[in-house]
């Protein structure tokens, strides 16, 4: 008769493995950076930082930016190296990151909602970036033309969207109502 050794886990638990401090504020978006020890986080206290992490372990800001307003959702493709950061004054701002994670540079501005922007997405293939705010509205644009090229209102704002992999023919709206 065979048998079979099965390997139990040591914890059930979480481990923290590292922690990043630095922000004023509540932090709204972190994001890993593909390939790289980085993380790019968004926070209500207007900055977008990118911090790698250093030889000693510590992570630190690469880049530190501030912006007009309190930043709320934030998407990145890793990709193209494009960031898209939305806030509470409802515009979506693009910036493109260079590959050494120093720099960061202003694209455009997307005049997507008129109250806070709650979540981004973004496709590559259709050039498209898809927002949702607490103006109850979900916005798409063109990052080619800048160009808003739809809007659908809704009864209540929608707190997250996703969208299926192989297209934009259908995407989930998460809805909260108030």
């Amino acid at each position: 008769m065979a048998a079979e050794i099965h390997s139990r886990p040591q914890s059930s638990r979480p481990v923290l493995l590292s922690k990043i401090e630095g922000h004023q504020d509540a932090v709204t978006a972190a994001l890993l950076i593909p390939k790289e020890d980085g993380v790019i986080t968004a926070s209500e206290d207007r900055t977008i930082r990118v911090w790698l992490k250093r030889d000693s372990g510590q992570y630190w800001p690469s880049i530190y930016h501030t912006m007009a307003s309190p930043c709320s959702a934030m998407t990145y493709h890793h990709d193209s190296r494009r960031i898209f950061v939305g806030q509470d004054n409802g515009a979506v701002m693009e910036f493109h990151v260079s590959e050494d994670f120093n720099k960061m540079n202003f694209i455009k501005t997307y005049p997507a909602h008129q109250n806070r922007v709650s979540a981004i997405i973004f496709s590559v293939t259709s050039e498209w970036v898809v927002s949702t705010g607490h103006d109850k509205c979900v916005s798409w644009m063109c990052t080619r033309s800048g160009d808003v090229l739809g809007r659908h209102v809704f009864t209540s704002w929608a707190s997250c969207l996703q969208c299926p992999l192989k297209g934009w023919a259908s995407a989930c709206l998460g809805s909260l109502s108030q």
